[in-house]
C-alpha cells in the first residue's frame, strides 16, 4: 500500500442514482442527524463497508467494535473540510450535535417504551421485559 504522503487527498464527485423515495429517507435521517445528504451518504458508505470487513483507503479492515477507524475517519474529514482546526474546532467536527442526537434518541426509547426517566433511581433507566 502507498504511503500516506502518496495518497490523492482531493475532492471528487460519485454520483450514484436512486428511487425519489429512497434520497427522501436518507434526507430525513441525514436531517435527523443534522447532516447533509453527502455527508450522510458518505458515513453510511463507509460505515457499510466496515460493517463488511472491507479494507478502507487507510489499510486493512480493523475490528468492528473499535470505533478507531470512525474517528480517523472523521478526523481526517474534519481537516479536509476546514484546513486547519484546533481542539475544540477538532472535537465539534467529530461530535457534531451530539446532546441534539443524545436527546432525540432518549426520547425515541422513552416513546418505544424502552427506556424511562426515573427521578428515585437518579436517571434513565431500562424498561423491565424489553430485551429484545
Amino acid at each position: 500500500m502507498a504511503g500516506d504522503s502518496d495518497r490523492d487527498t482531493s475532492r471528487t464527485v460519485v454520483q450514484t442514482y436512486v428511487p425519489a423515495y429512497q434520497r427522501d429517507v436518507w434526507d430525513e435521517h441525514a436531517d435527523d442527524l443534522d447532516m447533509s445528504r453527502s455527508e450522510f451518504v458518505k458515513t453510511m458508505v463507509q460505515a457499510g463497508r466496515k460493517q463488511f470487513g472491507k479494507a478502507t483507503a487507510d489499510g486493512p479492515a480493523e475490528d468492528p467494535g473499535s470505533g478507531d477507524s470512525d474517528l480517523r475517519e472523521q478526523i481526517l474529514d474534519t481537516l479536509g473540510e476546514s484546513g486547519p482546526c484546533s481542539w475544540d474546532e477538532l472535537l465539534a467536527g467529530v461530535t457534531g450535535d451530539i446532546e441534539t442526537r443524545l436527546e432525540n434518541r432518549l426520547q425515541e426509547l422513552q416513546e418505544d417504551d424502552r427506556i424511562r426517566y426515573s427521578g428515585r433511581d437518579g436517571g434513565y433507566v431500562r424498561t423491565e421485559g424489553n430485551d429484545e
